[in-house]
C-alpha cells in the first residue's frame, strides 16, 4: 500500500474509533511496545493538540478507580476530547518554551512530578530542511530539559542552590518520549540520554508518513 493509502487508513481509523487525529496510532503502537503509562501514571503531554494523546495516555491509565492524571499543555487552547478522555485529563494554554520548571512541577499530583513526559511538540514546517531539523531539535532540547533539569550543554557542574532551583520534573524511574525531525543533530540527544535511562532507543511508528522525517525518542525507567 502507498505512503497515501496508509495515511488513509490511518485517517479512516482515527474517525472509526473516535479518536481526533491520526496520530493517536503513534502513541498506541509505543505504548504496545513498551508498555510505559500505567495504571496510577502522571502523564505530562507536551504540545498537546489537538488532543489524541491526551485520549490515548488516559485510555492507558485504565478505570477512573485506578487513579493517574494526564495534564496537556499547548500554545493553543486545547479542549479536552470527550471520547477516551475522563475527569483525570486536563489542559493549560502556555508556552513550554518560557514555561519554568516549578509552575510544570506544580501541575503534577502532590507538585512531586510526572513519571510519564511525552513531547510530540513539531515546529511550523518551513520545508527547508535544516531549519526545521534546527527547530525540532530545540523542541526536542526544550523537553529533555524540563524532565531531567540542569544544563545539559554544559560539563561545568552545577552548585547546591541551583540544583534546587532547576530539578527536572520527570520522577526517578520515569519514562520520556520526544519526537523529532531526524538530522545529524538528532543523536546528540540520544548521547545525552543514555547514561540517565536504563536503555534509550529510536522508533518511527507505523502511522508515520512515508514522506515525514519524523522519529521518536523512547527513554525508560530515569536513574
Amino acid at each position: 500500500m502507498s505512503g497515501g493509502g496508509t495515511a488513509d487508513f490511518f485517517y479512516r481509523e482515527a474517525q472509526r474509533l473516535g479518536y481526533v487525529a491520526r496520530s493517536a496510532f503513534k502513541l498506541l503502537q509505543i505504548q504496545k511496545q513498551y508498555k510505559l503509562i500505567t495504571p496510577g501514571s502522571s502523564v505530562l503531554d507536551l504540545g498537546c493538540a489537538p488532543g489524541a494523546w491526551l485520549q490515548v495516555a488516559c485510555q492507558s491509565l485504565g478505570p477512573l478507580k485506578n487513579g493517574g492524571v494526564v495534564v496537556g499543555i499547548d500554545l493553543k487552547k486545547v479542549k479536552v476530547p470527550s471520547s477516551h478522555c475522563d475527569s483525570r485529563v486536563s489542559t493549560v494554554c502556555a508556552d513550554v518554551m518560557n514555561l519554568p520548571k516549578d509552575e510544570v512541577r506544580k501541575l503534577s499530583p502532590q507538585k512531586k512530578g510526572f513519571t510519564v513526559l511525552l513531547s510530540d511538540m513539531c515546529p511550523l514546517v518551513s520545508g527547508i530542511t535544516t531549519r526545521d531539523a534546527a527547530l525540532s531539535m530545540e523542541l526536542g532540547m526544550r523537553a529533555l530539559d524540563l524532565a531531567l533539569g540542569g544544563d545539559r550543554s554544559s560539563d561545568e557542574p552545577l552548585d547546591v542552590e541551583q540544583q534546587e532551583d532547576d530539578v527536572g520534573v520527570l520522577q526517578s524511574g520515569g519514562h520520556l518520549i520526544v519526537k523529532l525531525l531526524e538530522s545529524e543533530d538528532t543523536k546528540e540527544l540520544m548521547k545525552i540520554c543514555k547514561p540517565v535511562f536504563r536503555k534509550s532507543s529510536w522508533l518511527r511508528p507505523k502511522a508515520t508518513r512515508s514522506n515525514s522525517r519524523e522519529i521518536y525518542l523512547i527513554c525508560q525507567d530515569l536513574h
